[in-house]
């Protein structure tokens, strides 16, 4: 049976009532959506994407009012972020309720709330009238899907429905910020800055190396967002020696584009940023051997960036 294929966000919705799993367009990738107060349907998303069973999920909503369904208690770094970022693309990790399956939150006592601003996955939410368990909308390990095309190529006939929208905004996953435990924590990051959120939150500071808390945030463990190619990260075009099989992303133009197999020379960190799955997957269908990816500066958004270029290329 093939993926039933849909532009109503109140059809789409209509499978995850029953059920079923739908995967559904925002602002930062395509998520791949249950009713989080299923465990049964919860447990199918890792069925369907070959995800491990200890990587938590992330829960949408779409009022404020469901994160008292959801959330234990809330500390005022939380409802600082949530007043400042809610809706957008940031996570909070809080402390769940035990109303909140084990499945959805890797069996840990802290689940993930993100409220998407993308109009269509609001309304598809609120046409679901449940908070919606989502990880990225693709087999684990591959990139993450930022046009409904790359979500069918994916899991066709593994999941009910597929609602469809345009592509993805920005193309990177949402910031993911702990705010289970006395000092904020930035677990993951993405399209809001850890210079955005130190703005509301001077307190706010990366993970240490191996710090226990990257359990809680999806995409921390893993190795994630990888095209079937080798990644190389370069710090300029004029290092590689280019050639048919190869292929090259970056701000710096090479100086003999038509030597590679394809090339994305990109204008600024937030069209690579917005190009990167993509690529990566067209690499892959023109059968593209090595990637060679130019470094960033790790500030703002590059620094999301890096994370995600070194987490592909990592074995």
């Amino acid at each position: 049976m093939h993926t039933h294929l849909t532009t109503s966000p109140q059809e789409a919705a209509a499978y995850l009532r029953a059920g079923d799993l739908v995967a559904f367009p925002t602002e930062t990738v395509y998520g791949l959506g249950a009713d989080a107060f299923n465990a049964d349907a919860v447990a199918t998303i890792f069925t369907a994407k070959g995800r491990p069973i200890d990587n938590p999920l992330i829960v949408h909503i779409t009022r404020l009012d469901d994160i008292a369904l959801l959330a234990k208690d809330l500390s005022r770094d939380a409802r600082t972020l949530i007043e400042h970022f809610f809706p957008g693309p940031l996570t909070v990790i809080v402390t769940k309720k035990t109303d909140v399956p084990d499945v959805v939150t890797g069996g840990l006592g802290t689940v993930g709330l993100r409220m998407p601003r993308h109009p269509v996955a609001q309304a598809f939410l609120e046409a679901c009238g449940v908070p919606v368990a989502a990880p990225s909308a693709n087999l684990s390990g591959r990139p993450s899907p930022t046009t409904w095309k790359a979500v069918y190529d994916d899991l066709d006939g593994r999941i009910a429905c597929l609602l469809q929208g345009d592509r993805s905004e920005a193309g990177l996953e949402s910031t993911v910020v702990d705010c289970s435990e006395t000092t904020p924590v930035v677990l993951r990051a993405g399209v809001i800055t850890l210079e955005q959120i130190r703005a509301v939150l001077p307190a706010i500071r990366s993970p240490k190396p191996d710090e226990r808390q990257a359990a809680r945030s999806p995409g921390a463990r893993y190795r994630h967002y990888a095209p079937h190619a080798q990644i190389h990260l370069v710090a300029h075009p004029r290092e590689i020696d280019p050639h048919t099989s190869a292929a090259y992303l970056g701000l710096d133009a090479p100086a003999t584009p038509h030597a590679f197999g394809l090339v994305c020379a990109c204008e600024t960190v937030e069209a690579y940023a917005h190009a990167l799955f993509d690529f990566f997957r067209r690499c892959d269908t023109a059968g593209i051997q090595i990637i060679y990816c130019q470094t960033v500066e790790p500030v703002g958004l590059g620094r999301a960036l890096m994370d995600r270029l070194r987490r592909a290329g990592s074995v």
